[in-house]
This record gives structure tokens, C-alpha cells and sequence, in this order.
């Protein structure tokens, strides 16, 4: 029998579990109006595909296309996106805790476009060219948007970049000069949202939100694909995200349930999964603490973070993101931007790595969690890193 390029099988709700057809540009379940998920023909992968083929395949996330949803490798978009380094640094580890720390750090900062938005957009353009999509439309906060207007530019598809006013300057001059047109709203990454949904309406473009399409999710999905594999297809006992619209946690949840069925990694206990925010605007850490399934939305009008992808009120997917949090033992904290700052400078003395303020709150969480020893100098713990700092670098005062 012949290999497929994707295993791809359906399209199913993640609240209520309804298979969906896949093979035609979907946004949210039309039942629940939640997250559609992607399904894979898991039982003809693991026949069809052995784990240790994938180390002699091209060193990018495409290395694992059986698990990604684009059906022709003609219709691959890629920038060489993924296989980014897994860094032991245990130099980052609290003064005096250096020798015992099991510290990683995955750093996303080397994906085209400079952050981890390279890998979800790869796989969302792609699909949706492949899908016969006319344009694409997304909202922002800033690095989603640079990232779906360079994979926009390399598929040749038009592309609406939608930001909020205050976003940083250099993604949005990054969204411009890959030929997006880019629009600038008053408000939030929310308000962004409104305006993008209303714009893909009335061009019949593609709305290419977080979470409102099935695809970015798989993209990033190969985070966790890629985490297992370098560590030699085992994982750690703790990770640590920011987390804003969450695509990367979900995706990386999916990763670790998908190597399990397949038999790649073993069935013992999964790593904690621990996400981060910024203490202005921290709706799903507030829902963790009350015991919430759902988060309710963070006030509007105190959402404040340097931070700009963490400045996000409202998750389509929090449901999810909780779900993989507590099934996993992990847990849900917030940082002061004060930390994230902190943490921003002392990466980049200590191990001359020049990291994201988002990045640098996994850093801030890490320590945080050192001293209260929810985590330990020994449990071997990965901390992503899902964005340079170049971007920022203006801003510190030095």
C-alpha cells in the first residue's frame, strides 16, 4: 500500500465530540460554535509509518506530515519553519540552584518570522490554499499577524493583517512589508477579532482567528511532536507556556495524546503542563483558582500587560487549555510585568539569549514555582520560549 502524505481522517467538536467533514474550509463547530479539532487515521499511521524513519526526514515541523493536515505536499507552504533548538541551560535556574536544575529551554525565537506563530500559520496557509481559499483574514496582537502575512506572501494569497492600535510597531511594520494590508483598531485583540470576522464576511475570505479554524492548532501541534523526539521520544515532568488564545498548549496536549495512541512515547504519566500570564489580564488563571471549566472574560477596560500576546481578555479555547492543565496535575499562575522584565534581561546576560517579554514570563514562573516548590531543581522541566526579543528590544531601558 501506498503512504499518504496525511493521515487526515475528520474533523470532530471538541465539546460535544461531532464528526465534521474535513475537506472543506470549516471555522468553529456549527453545533457548540467551539474549537474543531483535527483527526488523523491513527491505526494506518502506526502501520504505515516507523518512528524511527522521521530522524532521516528534512529538518522541519513537515518531518511529521502524516500528522498534518495538508493533503498534497505541492500545496506545502514552508519557510523552513520548526525543528527549533532544545537548550539545556540549567545557568538559568534561581543563584545557587544552577547545579541541580534540569532546565530546557525550546526556542521558538528561530522560527521564520521569529516566533512559534511560524509554525501554526505554516500549516493554517497551506491548508487553507489547498482548501481553494480567496484571502485570509486575522486578528492580532502581533506576531500571528507578521507570521499569516509572510506564509500569505509565499502561497500568493491576499491577506488582512487586523491590530489593535497599540501593537507592537515592528510586527505590524513586518505584516506591511510582507504585502498585508493591514488595519488598526481601538481596543483589544478582541476588538480586532470583531473587525476580522466582519472583513472575512464581506470579502468571502478566510477567517484565520485562534482557534476559529482547525489548522494553526496542528501547526503548533508539532512543538510537542518535535519535544519528544529530541528528548529521544520520552518527555519531561513538567512544561511551562505563556498562554493568550492558548493554540500552542491545546496543540501540544494533542501532540502528547497522539504519540501515546501511536505507541511513540510510553503510556506513564504526562509531563505537568503549566501555563502562565500576565497579572493585568489573567482570565484563565482566575478560572483555574475558582475551579471554573470556563474562564470568564478579563474586564476590558483592565486587560494591561507589556505583554502584548498575553493581553488577551477571552479564549475560545479555554476549556481545553484548563482541561489539559488539571488532567495533567500541572497549574495556572500569573507574573507582574516587572518580572517579565527581569527575566528578559537576566536570560540574556546569563545565557546570551535575547527572548520575548511572553517568553520571559515562563522564566518568571519557573523561579516562582522553584520557591514554592510546586516544581523541583531535579524535575527535568522545558520552558518555551515562543519568541525573540528583537522585536522588543527598543523598549528596555538599559
Amino acid at each position: 500500500m501506498v503512504a499518504r502524505y496525511s493521515y487526515l481522517s475528520h474533523l470532530r467538536c471538541s465539546a460535544c465530540q461531532r464528526r465534521y467533514e474535513a475537506d472543506r474550509l470549516q471555522t468553529t463547530s456549527p453545533c457548540c460554535s467551539r474549537p474543531l479539532l483535527a483527526q488523523y487515521d491513527l491505526s494506518a499511521v502506526e502501520r504505515d509509518v516507523a518512528r524511527d524513519e522521521i530522524a532521516r526526514r528534512e529538518a522541519s515541523m513537515w518531518r511529521y506530515h502524516e500528522l498534518l493536515p495538508v493533503r498534497e505536499k505541492a500545496h506545502v507552504q514552508t519557510l523552513g519553519e520548526g525543528m527549533t533548538p532544545l537548550v539545556a541551560t540549567s545557568r538559568l535556574a534561581p543563584p545557587g540552584l544552577e547545579k541541580d536544575a534540569r532546565l530546557l529551554v525550546k526556542d521558538e525565537g528561530q522560527n521564520p518570522t521569529g516566533s512559534f506563530k511560524a509554525r501554526g500559520m505554516a500549516a493554517a496557509v497551506s491548508r487553507a490554499l489547498e482548501l481553494g481559499a480567496g484571502g485570509l483574514v486575522t486578528p492580532t496582537a502581533g506576531n500571528a499577524g507578521a507570521a499569516m502575512a509572510a506564509y500569505a506572501a509565499r502561497a500568493g494569497l491576499a491577506a488582512i493583517v487586523v491590530t489593535p492600535e497599540d501593537a507592537p510597531q515592528t510586527c505590524i511594520q513586518q505584516a506591511r512589508i510582507y504585502g498585508a494590508d493591514v488595519v488598526l483598531v481601538d481596543g483589544l485583540i478582541s476588538d480586532a477579532g470583531y473587525t476580522a470576522a466582519n472583513m472575512a464576511r464581506e470579502r468571502d475570505w478566510f477567517n484565520m482567528a485562534t482557534l476559529r479554524e482547525p489548522y494553526r492548532a496542528e501547526g503548533k501541534k508539532t512543538m510537542g511532536l518535535e519535544l519528544a523526539e529530541q528528548l529521544g521520544w520520552r518527555l519531561p515532568d513538567a512544561i511551562i507556556y505563556p498562554c493568550g488564545g492558548g493554540t500552542g498548549i491545546v496543540g501540544i496536549w494533542k501532540a502528547f495524546a497522539e504519540l501515546r495512541e501511536l505507541g511513540w512515547i510510553e503510556h506513564k504519566r504526562l509531563p505537568r503542563m503549566i501555563i502562565v500570564q500576565a497579572e493585568g489580564c489573567a482570565p484563565l488563571v482566575r478560572a483555574f483558582e475558582q475551579g471554573n471549566e470556563v474562564a470568564e472574560a478579563w474586564p476590558s477596560n483592565r486587560a494591561s500587560t507589556r505583554a502584548a500576546g498575553l493581553r488577551v481578555p477571552s479564549a475560545i479555547g479555554d476549556r481545553l487549555i484548563l482541561q489539559a492543565v488539571r488532567e495533567s496535575g500541572g497549574t495556572a499562575i500569573c507574573v507582574s510585568d516587572e518580572a517579565m522584565i527581569h527575566m528578559v534581561r537576566f536570560a540574556a546576560y546569563r545565557e546570551g539569549m535575547l527572548i520575548a517579554v511572553e517568553a520571559a514570563a515562563t522564566l518568571a514562573a519557573y523561579h516562582r514555582l522553584l520557591a514554592t516548590h510546586f516544581l523541583a531543581p531535579t524535575d527535568e522541566t522545558v520552558l518555551f520560549f515562543t519568541g525573540s526579543g528583537l522585536p522588543d528590544i527598543g523598549k528596555y531601558s538599559l
